[in-house]
């Protein structure tokens, strides 16, 4: 068994990935199938917070489409769905403040 100390000197923090939930993986799988590694990030939070068949469905549209442009795509697809995206109606108040809602999905 290696003691701590070996273990830190072999560690590559550029090379070696840590992830320790269940989500990330699939959030830097999403980031590796759109060709989009800057935002791992936004790809972890979808695999933590969004259904992961919606995210299924969207990421084999994209696959299935051939587009250029993946993660535009995916964006596109998961708006279409429902998943994401909000829309603005005008608050009480001062004339032109906006309020953001959130759009209810359905999963049927």
């Amino acid at each position: 068994m290696d003691n701590i100390k070996d273990i830190l000197k072999n560690f590559k923090p550029t090379q070696d990935k840590y992830i320790s939930r269940e989500f990330q993986p699939f959030g830097v799988y999403l980031s590796e199938k759109l060709e989009d590694k800057r935002r791992i990030g936004l790809y972890m939070k979808y695999a933590k917070t969004l259904p992961r068949p919606v995210l299924e469905e969207a990421l084999r549209f994209v696959i299935d489409a051939k587009a250029r442009n993946k993660a535009a795509l995916f964006m596109w697809k998961l708006k279409e769905l429902g998943i994401i995206g909000k829309k603005t109606i005008s608050s009480k108040g001062s004339p032109g403040t906006k309020k953001r809602i959130r759009q209810p999905f359905d999963l049927h």
